[in-house]
């Protein structure tokens, strides 16, 4: 309540008067006037009335005070034991917070950054956030309800944005302990066949380091080494990359019992095979125009070391040309066939036939070099159809067709099969969407019995024109016309012989990418992207098993012929493992060694120093198989000493201005009555 004055009269005036009426007075006075005290209360109740005095009254509503609770939802809470206290802790929380009507709770759940790679906790961030439009004096202290694993932690002698308690509700139990597995230094590339170099460490984090931890070392999925780790010691690893394109290593180590989470027991690191200078053997049986087509294709890479033969004139041709001419070097047949066969990651026959140049055992050799890992492919012509053929030798054990000594003869377009429109040798090919097909036409094949494995091509009548199959451990490939030059020169517009003839070679040497059945995965960001390559038919949904342990099956979508596709973006970070059928495969979303995942077990520590700065309280809610919270301690004024057992409060004193009353007092009939006496009086003392 207050009284101000809006004068009627400006202030000079209202003072000008004021004079006036006090020199009056005084001279009333000193000449001894009757009724010179009523006079002066009169004049003074005029001038009063002048300078409008007004009663003012203010309607104030009391401010509630604002707790922020900020509760931890990142990954590191995300096991079924602390998901449970946390949402018991919260729900008693509230009930708390309700019994004091004064205090209102501002409940914030913090989650990782879904835009962020690198998954971590960052409490006082949304404590910031959580205050940024409320009064410092209004913030009557914070809670966080957390594991205790907070990664933006601001300096203990920094300032905060606020003058009250800090209080940690610890979720998780006391003397917890973990164990996890990380790759401190790896290779991003390396070199098939070569030995590569890593470096792995395992941690026992809340327990001592020592003893022995059996580590699983897998790489595409098959086990190569089981080693013996010491928990906090290097493990230094030698491993061989076995192929070329995307190889994914695993490891896992052993779980301990009571372990607070299994989910950082195994790490998963992608090494990108490089094939240095391919060794490809190619011999062709005669000269023709077919031959430079290949001849081009290979010199072309530079990564392909070739070795070409030609035979120039066979052992029953006799023109009386001198042998010195016919040829730079002799045709080392032991040495090619017998001795460094294995050093060949291809072998291309052109067009052969057996004619007496390789003995018949050395053809035993090559069906051997197949069934234990090697590549074979037959480009087929003429030959292939007569008594002379290679499939007539011990060769035709890992041939996946045999020739029925026809040859046909007529122009037609090569088509893709229906496996061939699903298979990736073939899949997309540029010119194989239209019908007839945008390329120009062949115009010889050669006829072979029922193949085994996988007819990607068809000639004319449905003839088998490209055939792909496996043989043993290696693969084979049957390219049954020799007439692909028409592409390469362009005949009727030409054709895509160079992405053919590459894609059939990189199958051969079992690139990852050529695989008929074959089950990917890659992270884009938070994006997981699985793709499912099969030529049969929908290979139904798959399950992709999250970090924390759950599982979902999620449906592909067809992306293509023989292609099924998934992306979905992931709240959790780390290594996801997606399987379909018999295939799996490992990704893992987010940085590797995001803080996230190297710390699980919960503390106390981090919170105690700030909780110490502003009397605050640092405590587990965890009570035996219950959740047991402190009580609350509502205080005024500034909280100068702490309570070990509840969470003090401080109260605001802040108000809100709803209103203002304000009542002239001289206003009206009570002026006019009070000024009238005043004259009354003056004039009744007067005239007695």
């Amino acid at each position: 309540m207050d009284i101000q004055f809006a004068p009627f009269l400006p202030l000079p005036v209202l003072a000008v008067l004021a004079a006036f009426a006090a020199i009056l007075v005084v001279l009333s006075l000193w000449r001894g006037l009757r009724g010179s005290f009523l006079r002066a209360l009169a004049l003074a109740a005029l001038l009063l009335a002048l300078t409008n005095p007004t009663l003012t009254q203010e309607d104030r509503e009391q401010l509630s005070t604002i707790v922020p609770v900020i509760v931890d939802r990142s990954q590191s809470q995300d096991t079924p034991e602390r998901v449970a206290q946390t949402n018991e802790a919260l729900a008693q929380l509230q009930d708390r917070f309700s019994r004091f009507p004064r205090i209102e709770p501002r409940i914030v759940e913090v989650r990782d950054d879904e835009n962020s790679d690198t998954p971590s906790t960052r409490l006082f961030s949304s404590l910031s956030t959580a205050t940024a439009d409320v009064p410092p004096g209004r913030v009557g202290g914070a809670v966080f309800l957390t594991d205790g694993q907070i990664h933006d932690l601001p300096g203990v002698d920094q300032a905060l944005p606020f003058n009250a308690p800090i209080h940690g509700l610890i979720t998780g139990r006391a003397n917890e302990f973990d164990r996890r597995v990380e790759v401190v230094r790896a290779p991003r590339f390396g070199i098939v066949g070569e030995e590569q170099q890593m470096t792995l460490r395992v941690f026992d984090d809340g327990r001592a380091q020592g003893g022995s931890a059996p580590v699983t070392v897998r790489m595409n999925g098959e086990i190569i080494a089981n080693l013996q780790a010491t928990p906090g010691a290097p493990i230094p690893f030698s491993f061989t990359v076995p192929r070329g394109g995307s190889n994914v290593m695993e490891f896992s180590v052993a779980e301990l019992p009571g372990e607070v989470t299994t989910a950082n027991n195994r790490a998963v690191h992608v090494i990108d095979g490089i094939r240095q200078n391919l060794r490809v053997l190619l011999v062709s049986g005669e000269p023709h125009a077919g031959e430079r087509a290949w001849r081009n294709l290979l010199k072309s890479d530079a990564s392909v070391d070739l070795v070409h033969f030609t035979i120039l004139r066979p052992p029953e041709k006799q023109d009386g040309t001198p042998i010195n001419e016919l040829s730079l070097i002799a045709f080392p047949t032991r040495e090619l066939f017998v001795e460094k066969i294995n050093d060949f990651d291809l072998i291309i026959f052109d067009r052969y036939q057996h004619r007496g140049v390789l003995p018949i055992l050395y053809y035993d050799y090559i069906a051997q070099y197949v069934e234990n890992g090697g590549a074979l492919l037959i480009a087929a012509g003429p030959e292939h159809a007569g008594q002379d053929s290679i499939a007539s030798t011990p060769l035709a054990t890992v041939l996946p067709a045999a020739p029925t000594g026809d040859i046909h003869q007529a122009g037609f377009f090569p088509r893709l099969s229906e496996l061939g429109k699903k298979h990736p040798v073939t899949r997309g090919l540029d010119g194989s969407g239209s019908e007839p097909p945008a390329w120009g036409r062949w115009f010889r094949t050669i006829d072979v019995t029922q193949p085994e494995g996988e007819t990607v091509m068809q000639g004319d009548g449905d003839r088998p024109l490209l055939v792909l199959n496996r043989a043993g451990e290696g693969r084979v490939a049957m390219l049954l016309s020799d007439q692909g030059w028409l592409w390469a020169r362009g005949f009727e517009g030409g054709g895509p012989h160079v992405a053919l003839y590459r894609r059939i070679a990189h199958w051969l040497m079992k690139e990852p990418e050529l695989e008929e059945e074959a089950l990917t995965a890659r992270a884009v960001g938070r994006t997981l992207e699985a793709t499912r390559q099969t030529i049969g038919d929908d290979p139904g949904p798959a399950t992709i098993r999250y970090p924390s342990g759950r599982t979902e099956t999620v449906a592909f979508t067809a992306a293509g012929p023989g292609l099924y596709r998934i992306e979905k973006r992931m709240e959790e970070t780390g290594l996801f493992e997606v399987s379909n059928g018999e295939f799996s495969t490992l990704v893992h979303i987010g940085t590797v060694d995001a803080p996230e995942f190297k710390a699980m077990i919960s503390t106390t520590d981090t919170l105690t120093p700030y909780a110490q700065k502003t009397r605050g309280l640092v405590t587990r809610v965890e009570d035996g198989d219950s959740v047991q919270l402190p009580d609350i301690l509502p205080v005024r004024g500034e909280v100068r000493i702490s309570d070990p057992n509840r969470m003090v409060i401080r109260m605001t004193d802040e108000t809100v201005l709803r209103g203002i009353d304000t009542t002239p007092l001289f206003a009206g009939f009570a002026g006019l009555a009070v000024l009238l006496m005043a004259i009354s009086a003056m004039w009744w003392r007067e005239g007695r």
